[in-house]
């Protein structure tokens, strides 16, 4: 529902736009009713004058006649209409016309969005998404399924979460609100209303619709930032249906593509020169935004960093080549929204909630299903892991891995650290070789236990070839005593430890994570850990 200020703020742009639309028509009336009064009085000039001498042949009765005439009565007038009441009234009439102007209306009645698919049924390939409180065009029914148009898609929804009829149009008012309309096949947003090569936080495609917070010299300020003025179009309106982001979608997020060709990690510096700080890595394949080209190296923004990379075509690749790669790799990615989100064995509210994950991490998606999305864990075993998309808290699209944050450890004075920083800095040069459920070879494939087991054997220490087992050894220490070295534990839905990673500082770990992704770095709570051991005994 709206809000006063909302409201407030509805009618006064209602009320400039009556005041542009009646100008003229104010002056024209004033002009006719000057004239209607001339006229009326010549015309009682007129009647008076007329009727003085035919008084005068008959003695009088004609002028006894008109003076006995009562005065006519003048014709009620409707009341006038304050300011507000005239916006309030135009605004109304603009909410209707919205509503009217769908044939037969449905509005979406879910938690977060609903999937509309290429044909009815639940195997129907995905083709876009609704919105809560959207609207759509509804051409037919086949049974439980909807044939809509919404957002230039057409396609089909569950019915059972449409509102339909009068009942949608009435439920729907609330939701007509000033819009702007994307008419560009691509716009970037903004996080500030200018044209900063550096500010861009997203694109909006082609018909999306998102609501108009406010207005200012070619800017319009939206939820998630600002968008140009040109390129859109801005009216009352609903929310509709968005397409679903396919891989070329992906590519849209970048106006100067850098792909990195490593095999393993690529890193980014603070500087730009060979020794400069490393504050990140890229993945092999990673993507970036070029920012900058200067001699021997590219300014980027890839995830949350901005830096530099080499420009050596050995291992950076821009234009079509970059395309190509891109094109070959995006991936289907559930995107969080949120510090941390719940995964459940089932997708039920109702199911047990059996770990919590970041932000930090883009997570494959298995299955997409109506207000839920499963995804795949780092794990040797098949969980079921599904995460509710509901309250906008996960972001379902084609994406490309991009940087993240890195800062190697420095050595240290103290002999324990020093050995931390050795066994952690051991273990990073394995980053990117491959994952193989049951193997013990770093460099050609190994799984998450035995690439603990076999970094620890290079400092001493002896661990058995399954997490379980590690996880009961060494001594138990919370997530602020942990150090460079320890190793943490992650269960499965039934509390079972099935996964270990090396804590390497920064809030960051390694490990050996899925057949998908390798050997790889991650932020340390992406999942819940259950427990944290030091295995080294300093």
């Amino acid at each position: 529902m709206l809000d006063k200020e909302d409201y407030m703020a509805r009618l006064e742009r209602a009320r400039k736009r009556r005041d542009q639309r009646t100008g003229q028509r104010n002056l024209i009336f004033i002009a006719g009713g000057l004239i209607l009064l001339i006229l009326l009085g010549f015309g009682i000039y007129r009647l008076r004058t007329s009727g003085k001498p035919a008084a005068a042949e008959t003695g009088g009765a004609e002028e006894e006649t008109l003076e006995s005439t009562e005065p006519e009565t003048e014709a009620p007038t409707e009341p006038t209409l304050s300011p507000e009441e005239e916006a309030a009234q135009q605004l109304a009439q603009e909410v209707q016309g919205v509503l009217d102007s769908y044939t037969d209306m449905g509005l979406i009645r879910v938690e977060g969005y609903l999937n509309v698919r290429e044909a009815p049924g639940s195997e129907g390939k995905i083709i876009g998404k609704l919105m809560e409180n959207s609207a759509c065009e509804i051409l037919d029914t086949e049974g439980e399924w909807a044939h809509i148009t919404s957002g230039g898609i057409e396609g089909y929804i569950n019915a059972q979460y449409l509102l339909t009829g009068d009942e949608a149009k009435e439920a729907a008012r609330p939701y007509v609100v000033e819009r702007a309309i994307i008419r560009a096949d691509k716009l970037n947003i903004r996080s500030e209303p200018n044209g900063d090569a550096d500010n861009v936080v997203g694109q909006a495609l082609q018909n999306e619709r998102y609501e108009v917070i406010a207005q200012e010299n070619g800017w319009v300020q939206i939820a998630e930032g600002y968008i140009s003025a040109d390129y859109v179009e801005i009216r009352l309106a609903l929310n509709e249906a968005r397409k679903l982001d396919l891989r070329t979608m992906a590519l849209n997020q970048y106006d100067h593509l850098v792909i990195s060709k490593v095999d393993n990690y690529l890193n980014v510096r603070e500087e730009p020169k060979s020794d400069g700080k490393i504050i990140g890595k890229m993945t092999s394949k990673a993507a970036g935004e070029i920012l900058e080209t200067l001699d021997g190296w590219y300014k980027i923004r890839s995830g949350n960093i901005t830096g530099y990379i080499t420009a050596d075509p050995q291992y950076t690749t821009t234009g079509q080549e970059a395309r190509d790669i891109a094109l070959e790799t995006a991936s289907l990615m559930a995107i969080v929204n949120t510090d941390m989100l719940n995964v459940r064995k089932e997708p039920s509210t109702e199911s047990s909630i059996w770990t919590q994950i970041s932000k930090e991490e883009r997570y494959p998606v298995l299955q997409q299903l109506d207000g839920w999305v499963q995804i795949e864990m780092d794990t040797e075993d098949s969980d079921n892991a599904f995460i509710s998309t509901r309250d906008n808290n996960v972001e379902v699209r084609y994406a490309l891995a991009e940087a993240i944050k890195f800062s190697p450890l420095e050595e240290a004075a103290q002999a324990a650290a020093s050995r931390r920083t050795q066994l952690v800095n051991f273990a990073l040069q394995y980053v990117g070789n491959p994952y193989v459920w049951g193997g013990t070879s770093l460099t050609n494939g190994i799984d998450c236990s035995g690439f603990t087991m076999q970094v620890m054997k290079q400092f001493g220490v002896s661990l058995p070839h399954y997490s379980g087992s590690q996880a009961k050894m060494g001594k138990a220490v919370t997530s602020s005593e942990m150090r460079p070295g320890d190793l943490i534990f992650y269960a499965n839905s039934g509390g079972t430890v099935n996964h270990v990673a090396i804590y390497i500082g920064n809030g960051q770990i390694v490990h050996a994570a899925s057949r998908r992704s390798g050997i790889k770095i991650s932020t340390w709570n992406y999942r819940t850990p259950k427990t944290i051991r030091n295995m080294l005994g300093d």
